[in-house]
C-alpha cells in the first residue's frame, strides 16, 4: 500500500469519526420524534437535537452545513478508496 493511500485512509478515517456522532443523533432523534409525534406525546427537545440546538451549545446555524459537508467528504473519499482498493 503507498503512503498517499494510507494517507487518504486516516483522513477518511477521521472525518468519518468526527461526522459520525451527530449523523447518528440527528438519525435518531428525528426517528424517535417521528414515532412519538402519531401517539401523541410531543417531544419538542428532541426536534432541537435533530437541527443542533444543544442547550447551551446552540449549532443551528452550521450544523446541516457541517454534517452536509462531512457526509459528502466521507462518501466521495471511501468510494475513492473502494475504487482503488478494486
Amino acid at each position: 500500500m503507498s503512503k498517499s493511500n494510507i494517507n487518504k485512509r486516516k483522513i477518511h478515517r477521521k472525518v468519518a469519526s468526527i461526522s459520525s456522532i451527530p449523523l447518528l443523533i440527528t438519525l435518531i432523534s428525528g426517528t424517535i420524534y417521528s414515532f412519538l409525534q402519531p401517539l401523541g406525546i410531543d417531544a419538542f427537545w428532541l426536534i432541537k437535537w435533530h437541527t443542533g440546538n444543544f442547550g447551551i451549545f446552540n449549532l443551528q446555524p452550521f450544523y446541516s452545513i457541517f454534517l452536509g459537508i462531512a457526509s459528502i467528504i466521507a462518501v466521495i473519499s471511501g468510494i475513492n478508496l473502494l475504487k482503488k482498493s478494486s
